[in-house]
């Protein structure tokens, strides 16, 4: 056989009943050069192990206190036999047989460090998770070409202008083997993928949003796992970029009701919704619009509360737990 020019990595951990149709739909991309799967997985009890084990993959088994986001998948990387390796998570369904090519197809420029594609949501996503993923740069129709040959320039940015110039997700991305030998991903619990996209950016490497490479994708998170993930983003997020969306108290009022008023109006222009259905989201949009904005609040101060006495160190540890 052909020495694959592409490899597909997937970290697993017990990835669900619906992990042997995601599996077969990424065996059978369609691809113009030959293609490998890599998975590590780490402590699966729930049959992925032996489902892997019966399909062309390399499978590598680590005990779960090993894993770490960014280390794991630079493991992964390291084993890769191609140029370019797509990185997807265990959740991220194809939409397509031409999900991993489009992706690839990016890599044809040498200045491409890394790609990231469209997320739609799942048939059973809420209305306040459907809103979030089309107002989002991952939920956009429009190629985005991003490239600061000069780093100052790209210094100069506003805070959101950096974020939207450095967007990336590990969802569904692909990044060119090369590139990562100079800028592999840092030990990080949580973002390392925006971690990465900054220091690639700043290297004058391209990133590129391919919005015809899709997948199917969606959580509908508790407002309190919500906050979580958030509170998470938001202090990587003003580290990396200085983003500080919400400054104040009035301003947390104002977002959420703001927030609040898009996620009635989303619920309300539903078509899929029954009536009861419809007053039972209407019930659930202020907590998740509030549980959005205090983790932008609290997330921007989340070093501030670490060094905030027993209270503030207390409420950062539970805010970061199992997220």
């Amino acid at each position: 056989m052909s020495k694959p020019a592409v490899t597909l990595f997937v970290p697993t951990w017990n990835a669900g009943p619906e992990f042997p149709e995601i599996l077969d739909l990424m065996l059978g991309q369609k691809l113009d050069r030959p293609f490998e799967m890599i998975a590590i997985d780490s402590g699966s009890s729930d049959g992925t192990v032996e489902l892997l084990e019966r399909k062309p993959v390399k499978l590598v088994r680590i005990p779960n206190r090993e894993f770490d986001h960014g280390l794991t998948r630079n493991r992964g990387i390291e084993m890769a036999e191609g140029d370019v390796v797509v990185l997807a998570t265990q959740d991220a369904r194809p939409a397509n047989d031409e999900w991993m090519q489009r992706l690839v197809d990016c890599f044809d420029d040498p200045e491409v460090a890394g790609a990231f594609g469209k997320q739609l949501p799942r048939d059973d996503a809420s209305p306040m998770v459907r809103f979030r993923l089309e107002n989002w740069v991952a939920g956009t129709a429009d190629k985005v070409v991003q490239q600061f040959p000069d780093p100052s320039q790209f210094e100069k940015l506003e805070p959101i202008e950096k974020l939207r110039a450095a967007a990336f997700d590990n969802v569904s991305s692909a990044v060119s083997k090369r590139v990562m030998r100079e800028h592999p991903f840092e030990q990080r619990t949580f973002g390392e993928d925006i971690d990465w996209a900054r220091r690639v950016i700043l290297a004058g490497y391209k990133l590129v949003f391919e919005p015809r490479s899709v997948v199917v994708h969606s959580h509908n998170y508790s407002a309190w796992r919500t906050l979580k993930r958030i509170y998470g983003d938001h202090s990587n997020l003003y580290d990396l970029h200085g983003v500080h969306t919400i400054k104040t108290r009035d301003e947390l009022k104002r977002f959420t009701d703001e927030q609040t008023a898009r996620y009635l109006k989303a619920i309300d222009e539903d078509p899929r919704l029954s009536p009861l259905q419809r007053r039972l989201w209407r019930l659930r949009a202020r907590p998740h619009a509030y549980a959005e904005n205090l983790g932008q609040y609290l997330g921007a101060r989340s070093t501030e509360l670490a060094n905030d006495g027993f209270w503030g160190r207390w409420l950062d540890r539970v805010l970061r737990k199992g997220v």
